[in-house]
């Protein structure tokens, strides 16, 4: 289907950038990226390794498609260059540090100049401006602050676009509702599932979630479908709209979604290269609508050029709509890392939310047990579902049937539904978690 150019709304006044053509900005890629791989393989003891292991030189990029030519960067090259190893300028010029939890490995450590703090403000401010918020309003930053990119990436986005930050972080849901109640804000910005955490606790609260003064709700983070879209603009009268980064690359602001058309997130072509590869066979760049593995080079960074680093997220390119010159990523369907392989078939929890959202009578809190019983071969997934809290405990039995039957249907795989008090699944914080691995190690 021919996707329409849609014209943003008429009180955004844009960057220059984000009006130009399509050529405009593919002439503007090219001589941004000869720089980008010159200074990298100049500055980065790993990308000169890499490179000349490769056989290829800087020089060698004389056109866009040449980019193919070049090596990937991986999570586990900045792992294993921790922790200041792929820093491109000297520490004195490194004007801030942020870091990964480490949760499933040594953290990945990231370094920003004074200019890459101001053009990630910017590129922040550009993706919440799209999304609809505007200077003046207040904003309430429910993203968690720290080494964690996303507290302190959006505040400068916001700040820099003119709004009246908020600068709540995570947690603390009880005083969020206090300070959302009070202080009146225009704008949230939070992950889906825990916006969704703050919606459930301000109804146990007698609070009509509403009737705040709400207006948009700019998420990230994690993956999220347009079935949990619905059920957050439904739940809060307000518009949600996707913001996509990592910290890998900058960190939020790497993509944003537009308001008027909520049709996936452009990403800013202008500081990024996206590329699609089939991630079972990297060496295979994928055109644009391919479903695969999204691929990003830094066009302008300083203190951490990155060359083609696999982010592991699964989605696709499509052609520009509220901003014509700059690609779209298609919904991501999930993390090549986070999926799920039952009995033979793929599957990623973003599809179990898809289906699972369709049934009016169960909610969108859900879990994904893995096991292996005892004795047997075969992995056994169980979904545990919270119902509505105007569902029946005889209605969510039947509701569990019926989610069942459409997983085999959609997904094609056999698994049990177990359907569960309303608020006894953990609630999110942040990062919300979504699979429970039991299955024995080794």
């Amino acid at each position: 289907m021919t996707q329409e150019t849609v014209a943003p709304t008429s009180d955004a006044v844009l960057d220059r950038e984000e009006t130009i053509s399509r050529d405009e900005l593919e002439a503007l890629q090219l001589s941004r990226l000869q720089h980008t791989v010159a200074y990298a393989y100049d500055r980065v003891p790993l990308y000169k390794r890499k490179f000349d292991e490769a056989g290829v030189h800087p020089t060698d990029l004389r056109e866009l498609s040449d980019l193919g030519k070049f090596p990937f960067t991986t999570k586990e090259d900045l792992r294993l260059e921790y922790p200041f190893g792929m820093f491109a300028v000297p520490q004195h010029e490194v004007a801030r540090i942020h870091a990964s939890s480490g949760t499933t490995g040594r953290a990945t450590v990231v370094g920003y100049t004074k200019k890459d703090l101001a053009d990630w403000a910017k590129l922040v401010a550009r993706s919440l401006r799209a999304s609809g918020v505007r200077p003046g309003m207040k904003v309430h930053n429910a993203y968690g602050y720290g080494l964690f990119t996303g507290g302190m990436g959006a505040h400068a986005g916001a700040e820099a676009l003119g709004c009246t930050v908020i600068p709540i972080s995570g947690g603390q849901t009880e005083r969020q509702i206090t300070l959302i109640q009070d202080f009146k804000p225009d704008a949230i910005l939070a992950t889906p599932t825990y916006l969704l955490t703050i919606a459930d606790a301000m109804m146990k609260q007698g609070i009509d979630p509403a009737s705040t003064s709400l207006k948009y709700a700019v998420l990230g983070a994690e993956p999220w479908t347009e079935e949990m879209r619905h059920e957050l603009e439904t739940t809060m009268n307000l518009k949600a709209c996707d913001i996509y980064g990592l910290s890998e690359v900058m960190g939020p602001g790497v993509a944003g979604e537009a308001v008027e058309t909520q049709d996936g997130s452009h990403i800013w072509e202008d500081h990024f290269r996206p590329e699609i590869i089939d991630a079972f066979d990297p060496t295979v760049v994928l055109g644009d609508g391919e479903p695969g593995e999204l691929v990003f080079t830094s066009l302008t960074k300083e203190a951490l050029p990155i060359i083609r680093y696999r982010t592991k997220d699964l989605t696709r390119l499509l052609p520009g709509t509220a901003r014509p010159a700059h690609r779209r990523m298609g919904r991501i369907t999930g993390r090549s890392d986070d999926m799920i392989i039952l009995r033979g078939v793929n599957l990623f929890p973003s599809q179990i939310e898809e289906i699972a959202l369709r049934i009016p009578e169960l909610s969108p809190h859900f879990q994904l047990e893995l096991t292996r019983p005892e004795g047997h071969r075969m992995d056994q997934m169980t979904v545990r579902i919270e119902r509505r809290e105007t569902v029946t405990v005889e209605t969510g039995v039947a509701a569990a049937k019926v989610l069942q039957q459409q997983i085999k249907i959609h997904v094609g795989s056999s698994c049990m539904v177990d359907v569960v008090e309303p608020g006894s699944l953990e609630r999110s914080n942040g990062k919300l978690r979504r699979i429970y691995d039991m299955r024995p190690k080794g």
